[in-house]
C-alpha cells in the first residue's frame, strides 16, 4: 500500500470512527422518550437536507450547469425512490378478533408500541444507508485532500469527524429505541462510518488517476437526490409523528444551521480546487 494512500486511509478512519462516538452518546444515556426521538430525527433531517441542497446539489449545479446538475440530482431521487418501493414497510400483524381486543387493552397498547418500534427501526436502517452514501464521497474527499498534503488531509478529516458525530446519533438513536440493544445501535452506527475508508480504497485502487471530475460531481449530485428523498420520505414524517410539527420544524432548521456552519468550516479547510 502506498504511503499517501495509507495516510488517507488512516485519516478517513478518524472521520468514520466519529459515528461510533455519536453512538456512544446514545447508549450511555437512558432510553429516550418518543418526543426526544422525534426532535433528534428532525435535527438529523436538517443535517441531511443541508448537505443535500446546499452542498452536493449546489456543487453539481455549479460544476455541470443547471440542466445536467438537475438531471443527476433527480436521477438519484428516482433511483432511491425505486429502491424504497421494494423495501417492505413495517406493518403490525392484525389482531385475530374484536373480543380479544376488548378483553386485553394492555395487549393492544403493547402491539402499538411494537409497531412504533418497527417503524423507528426501519427509519434507523434507512438513515444508516443514507449516511453511508454520504460518508462514501467524504472518503473520496479525504483521499484527494491527502494527495494535496498532510495538513489539508488532517484538517479535512477533523472537520468531517465533527459533523459525523451527530450522524452517529441519528443512526444509533432509533436502532437503540427499537431493539433496546446497545450493541446493535453501536454496530450499525459504526458500520455506516466505515463507508468513509471504503471511499478511499475505491478511489485509490479502482480509478486512482482516471476519475472523470464531471462524473464525480454528477455522482455526488445523485447522492444529494438520494439523501433528499430519504429525508422527506422517512425522517420528517417520523419526527412529526413523535415530536409534533412545530417542534420538529424548529429542530430541522437547527440541524440545517449546524450543518451549514460545519460545511463552512470544511470550505475554509479545503484548497480552492477541491470541493466536498
Amino acid at each position: 500500500m502506498d504511503s499517501p494512500v495509507t495516510v488517507a486511509l488512516a485519516l478517513s478512519l478518524v472521520g468514520g470512527f466519529s459515528t461510533s462516538i455519536g453512538a456512544l452518546f446514545v447508549i450511555v444515556n437512558p432510553a429516550p422518550n418518543l418526543k426526544m426521538l422525534g426532535l433528534l430525527q428532525g435535527f438529523a433531517a436538517g443535517l441531511m437536507l443541508s448537505i443535500s441542497f446546499f452542498d452536493l446539489a449546489h456543487n453539481a449545479l455549479n460544476s455541470l450547469g443547471f440542466l445536467k446538475g438537475n438531471l443527476w440530482f433527480f436521477a438519484g431521487v428516482l433511483f432511491f425512490g425505486v429502491i424504497a418501493s421494494f423495501i417492505p414497510e413495517p406493518s403490525l400483524a392484525p389482531t385475530s378478533n374484536t373480543k380479544s381486543r376488548k378483553k386485553n387493552g394492555d395487549e393492544e397498547s403493547k402491539d402499538g408500541m411494537k409497531k412504533h418500534r418497527r417503524q423507528v427501526l426501519f427509519s434507523g436502517i434507512v438513515t444508516a444507508v443514507g449516511i453511508s452514501l454520504h460518508n462514501f464521497p467524504e472518503g473520496m474527499a479525504v483521499f484527494l485532500g491527502s494527495m494535496k498534503g498532510l495538513r489539508v488531509g488532517l484538517n479535512l478529516a477533523l472537520a468531517i469527524a465533527l459533523h459525523n458525530i451527530p450522524e452517529g446519533v441519528a443512526v444509533a438513536l432509533p436502532v437503540y429505541f427499537a431493539t433496546e440493544s446497545k450493541w446493535q445501535a453501536f454496530k450499525l452506527a459504526s458500520l455506516s462510518g466505515f463507508a468513509e475508508p471504503l471511499g478511499v480504497i475505491i478511489v485509490a485502487y479502482l480509478f486512482p488517476s482516471s476519475l472523470n471530475p464531471e462524473i464525480l460531481e454528477g455522482l455526488l449530485g445523485s447522492v444529494g437526490g438520494v439523501m433528499a428523498f430519504l429525508t422527506l420520505h422517512e425522517m420528517l414524517p417520523l419526527a412529526f409523528d413523535y415530536a409534533g410539527q412545530k417542534q420538529s420544524v424548529k429542530a430541522v432548521f437547527l440541524g440545517m444551521a449546524f450543518m451549514s456552519a460545519s460545511l463552512y468550516f470544511l470550505s475554509i479547510c479545503l484548497p480552492e480546487d477541491l470541493s466536498l
